[in-house]
């Protein structure tokens, strides 16, 4: 199993920052992306940002210069630092890990399967 478990998010009013932190655990071989996506009341849910094995960083348009996506691959933590807040930056945000597991039956070999794990979601709001 694999838990993926997030913290950070909150009430903040515009112009401030906030710290997204989201924990993988469990039976990880290796991670391909993570990344945080949001979703608004009424909208469709958005890619925010992701980070690849490689260090490769994907933005949304609108975030882009205002948040900053990095990861701790020790501890298979990604990190959203979010900064110049917006009222349009509500949401709820959603960690996402694109990663591949490992099973071990009782009286069997090991094996991996890909898998594709989403947090919870935490709450940021954004006043004005």
């Amino acid at each position: 199993q694999v838990q993926l478990v997030e913290s950070g998010g909150g009430l903040v009013q515009a112009g401030g920052s906030l710290r997204l932190s989201c924990v993988a655990s469990g039976s990880i071989f290796s991670i391909n992306t993570m990344g945080w996506y949001r979703q608004a009341p009424g909208n469709e849910r958005e890619l925010v940002a992701t980070i690849s094995s490689d260090d490769n960083r994907k933005y949304a348009d609108d975030v882009q210069g205002r948040f900053t996506i990095s990861r701790d691959k020790g501890t298979n933590t990604v990190f959203l630092q979010m900064s110049s807040l917006k009222p349009e930056d509500t949401a709820v945000y959603r960690c996402y890990a694109d990663l591949m597991m490992y099973r071990k039956p009782d009286f069997g070999l090991r094996y991996l399967v890909p898998a594709e794990y989403w947090g919870p979601g935490t709450q940021v709001a954004v006043s004005s």
